[in-house]
């Protein structure tokens, strides 16, 4: 929201009189129509065309956790663009992965990040993670009228929590439902796909690197059976956007970190078409 300066050079009075920690409480105060969930939509004929973002992943390991998201954006049966991106720093310790209707999905982004930024400017602290898990499920649920006219967003949240020193996930719902998942989670088109490959790799003695690779190895299973989710694409060097959330904070993978991983999967496929078998008990 710009702020209107007038000819005295200050910012209005809702600038300055203290409220609520919450952004999203001051803009629906003073701006409501910037809020997504309150612009109408015009008057269409049939369902709504706009790019959608898929397949995105989490998995847990000692001391943190990884999330991942393919590149590819779908509108119907087309290709809408090769290399979005759909993982996100929510704030030093949180990240959020996108899916569903991109446009409304990075905005959402960006109004969370303020979200998270506005809270600990006024309160002088971070949110604890499960109350930024909380604001997202109301940011999602705000969004509901737009998600029943075809335009829906589905994140997946994840962050280090510093006060169980451990990485933790969360899942969501078009209405808002949370749920925390355990050791790993998969949301968008290819997330059938993308699951069945986590629960088979997956395992809770994982390093840095190999909870790293198996989410990329997860994608990558998701894009052999789902043609909205795109993997690694090697001609082009379009690699997945891979980020790690420890107590050090957010760090998203180099592309040369990534590529190196996914052509380690992509000369393994060329014997094993199928990928890695989860060991035999």
């Amino acid at each position: 929201m710009e702020a209107n300066i007038g000819s005295t050079g200050r910012l209005p009075a809702a600038f300055l009189t203290p409220g609520s920690s919450s952004f999203m409480d001051f803009l629906a105060e003073h701006a409501p129509e910037q809020l997504p969930g309150n612009r109408p939509l015009p008057p269409v004929q049939g369902a709504v065309q706009a790019p959608h973002g898929t397949t995105i992943v989490a998995a847990t390991f000692p001391g943190g956790v990884v999330l991942a998201g393919d590149r590819r954006a779908t509108m119907g049966n087309m290709i809408a663009q090769r290399d979005i991106e759909k993982v996100f720093p929510a704030d030093e310790y949180s990240a959020v992965g996108i899916a569903g209707t991109a446009g409304l999905a990075v905005e959402m982004v960006k109004l969370f990040q303020l979200e998270l930024e506005h809270f600990e400017k006024v309160e002088g602290a971070q949110l604890s993670l499960e109350g930024k898990a909380n604001r997202l499920s109301t940011m999602i649920r705000s969004n509901l009228g737009m998600a029943m006219q075809g335009l829906a967003v589905v994140p997946l949240f994840v962050g280090y929590d510093t006060d169980r020193d451990q990485g933790r996930i969360f899942s969501y719902d078009v209405t808002g439902g949370r749920s925390e998942e355990l050791g790993f989670a998969a949301v968008g088109s290819g997330s059938v796909f993308a699951r069945g490959s986590l629960k088979k790799l997956h395992r809770s003695d994982l390093s840095r690197e190999q909870a790293a690779t198996v989410a990329v190895q997860a994608l990558y299973d998701a894009a052999d059976d789902d043609s909205a989710t795109g993997g690694p694409d090697l001609t082009r060097r379009i690699y997945p956007v891979v980020a790690v959330i420890t107590e050090d904070g957010y760090a998203r993978l180099t592309e040369s970190e990534v590529s190196e991983i996914a052509r380690s999967i992509h000369e393994g496929r060329l014997q094993h078409p199928n990928g890695p078998q989860a060991p035999v008990l």
